[in-house]
């Protein structure tokens, strides 16, 4: 499975931004793709999960202002973010997890202005 993240970008604070992940090759059975971000100097943290089934999990920073989607036509997994604030700038990476194998794709950046 190979993974291509795009739609970072700068916004100011109470912004929006949409971001893409777009998964190719063997990308059948993959159970899980999520979003995790890494802030300067912070561990890499989940944003957000969605399952096969379509079953989602956010962090409770994210709750209510971020929705991860997956259009399994498109083998895309999005990631709306509504309501950003400062402290969500990171560089956001997405993954799948394909029975025990997790990929990464590469980061993108999102900075958001106060």
């Amino acid at each position: 499975v190979q993974l291509q993240a795009s739609g970072g970008g700068f916004v100011q604070a109470g912004g929006s931004l949409r971001l893409f992940c777009a998964a190719s090759g063997s990308v059948s059975s993959i159970n899980a793709m999520g979003w995790y971000r890494q802030a300067p100097g912070k561990q890499r943290e989940l944003v957000a999960i969605i399952t096969s089934g379509g079953s989602t999990s956010y962090a409770d920073s994210v709750k209510g202002r971020f929705t991860i989607s997956r259009d399994n036509a498109k083998n895309t997994v999005y990631l709306q973010m509504n309501g950003l604030k400062p402290e969500d700038t990171a560089v956001y990476y997405c993954n799948a997890i394909k029975l025990t194998v997790v990929t990464w794709g590469q980061g993108t950046l999102v900075t958001v202005s106060s």
